[in-house]
């Protein structure tokens, strides 16, 4: 079963299962990004217009964090029903909720309508977002982590990461694109419904993408060996929750990537949302310079993921992701000064270099959290160490940010915040255990462990032939 889970998939077939995932978290982010952009320009207005400017800005961005809320549920229950039915059927549930939901955000009343039943709706939806969010990634990295080439996985591994960019760059590209073509209040009244309704098309495509691809077949290997041991004890026992599973064997590793995650998901955050806010409340920069420079910046950081991956490869998980960390940290005064001496050339500058440092992080991610896990129960693993930190991390990032720029008037407590973060996300790293060459076909967390009880001593002598 090992050795043919572990025979290496042709050059097409891997090409194919790696642009099914990329496509799929393409989109997924594409919707959460949009959420977030929308939440920084015109949600205020629209669903919460009786606050103050800022104050309306606080609320969208609370509305935002909520999305976040539902991911730890996502991640808990994608990750159950994934690691018992597979990878594939659930990342095709996951990518239909996550459509619908923004699509529906298209067609959403706002305040002006219905009252204060439009910000509930939102919310509602922006729970659904979360909840379908929490259950893609891990399925999606997965799905290519036990498929490709154990040599190459970190790079493999990165390529559904660079979904994140590229989410963010085709929502930016087309909010970019409607603010450069719409009056101010053409977009406030109904361009902004365009990006959100845009969405449906894309969940198709990616459905008719997604639908394409095999289950992975360490997966599959897995799911036999269990049905075998099963078999060998007579049906006795019952197979552990991969929850249980996870929190008995692999709470450390569990620790760890919550950790790991604290500064790649604050920095990203700030980077990319907030900046929104920061550029164009305190930098007195326009709506449209602030989004091409994200723009331009998630260009070069879809570019920079697969290098960092294949980095990985060479010289670990551990030391690129520490590069990452420290250099975010250590970016957040130059990031803000940079902004604040205006100018466009600058805010790309100051936007680019963090994304890049970012990217650091983001790129082993996806390898380093797949091979800390056994088969049964890596898809649980990696999704609750993953979307149980943004909680902490990506949920409050835009909302503490804008209240300390509302506090303070000043960048420093907020780049004081993302070094903080740093330093956790360091001391995590250090924790680790290097994974770069694990092996995805072990089942099990350590020898011996099936998951499945053994069979009573009694049972066990009775099957045992007599001399």
């Amino acid at each position: 079963m090992a050795a043919s889970a572990s025979a290496p998939p042709t050059p097409s077939s891997l090409k194919r299962i790696v642009a099914a995932s990329l496509i799929g978290t393409t989109i997924e982010w594409y919707d959460f990004f949009l959420y977030g952009s929308a939440a920084a320009l015109v949600f205020n207005k629209l669903f919460f217009p009786d606050a103050d400017p800022l104050v309306g800005t606080l609320l969208s961005f609370l509305t935002y964090a909520v999305g976040f809320a539902a991911r730890p549920l996502g991640a808990l229950v994608f990750g159950h029903y994934g690691d018992r039915l597979g990878r594939k059927k659930l990342l095709v549930l996951s990518l239909l909720m996550m459509g619908g939901a923004t699509f529906a955000i298209g067609l959403l009343p706002t305040h002006a309508t219905i009252g204060t039943a439009a910000p509930v709706l939102l919310t509602v939806l922006r729970l659904i977002q979360g909840f379908a969010l929490g259950g893609e990634w891990g399925g999606a990295v997965l799905l290519v982590s036990e498929h490709g080439d154990a040599k190459r996985r970190g790079f493999w591994a990165s390529w559904p990461q660079t979904g994140a960019p590229a989410g963010q760059l085709l929502a930016t590209g087309v909010l970019s694109a409607l603010t450069a073509l719409l009056s101010d209040d053409q977009f406030v009244s109904w361009g902004w419904r365009i990006p959100f309704l845009l969405s449906g098309v894309l969940v198709i495509v990616g459905l008719w993408i997604r639908l394409s691809v095999d289950e992975s077949p360490v997966f599959k290997a897995a799911l036999a060996q269990a049905a075998e041991r099963k078999a060998a004890v007579g049906g006795a026992g019952a197979e552990k929750m991969p929850l249980v599973a996870v929190l008995r064997h692999h709470w450390r590793d569990v620790l760890v990537a919550m950790g790991a995650r604290m500064a790649e998901n604050i920095s990203y955050y700030v980077i990319t949302a907030f900046i929104l806010v920061y550029a164009t409340n305190s930098a007195g920069l326009s709506k449209q310079t602030a989004l091409n420079a994200v723009l331009i910046a998630s260009a070069v950081h879809f570019a920079v993921i697969p290098a960092w991956g294949a980095l990985s490869d060479r010289i670990g998980r551990r030391p690129v992701y520490v590069i990452g960390a420290v250099g975010v940290g250590a970016w957040m005064f130059p990031f803000f000064a940079l902004i604040d001496s205006g100018g466009f050339g600058n805010l790309i500058l100051a936007v680019t270099v963090g994304l890049v440092l970012h990217g650091a992080m983001y790129a082993p991610q996806a390898a380093f959290f797949s091979e800390m896990f056994a088969t049964r129960m890596r898809y649980s693993g990696a999704s609750i160490g993953a979307q149980f930190s943004s909680v902490a991390a990506g949920a409050p990032a835009p909302l503490i940010a804008t209240a300390l720029l509302a506090d303070y008037d000043s960048s420093t407590p907020i780049a004081l915040y993302v070094i903080a973060a740093a330093l956790i996300t360091v001391v995590a790293i250090a924790c680790a255990r290097e994974t770069r060459h694990s092996d995805l076909t072990d089942v099990d967390p350590d020898p011996g462990w099936s998951g499945v009880p053994p069979p009573r001593q009694a049972d066990a002598d009775s099957r045992t032939p007599s001399a």
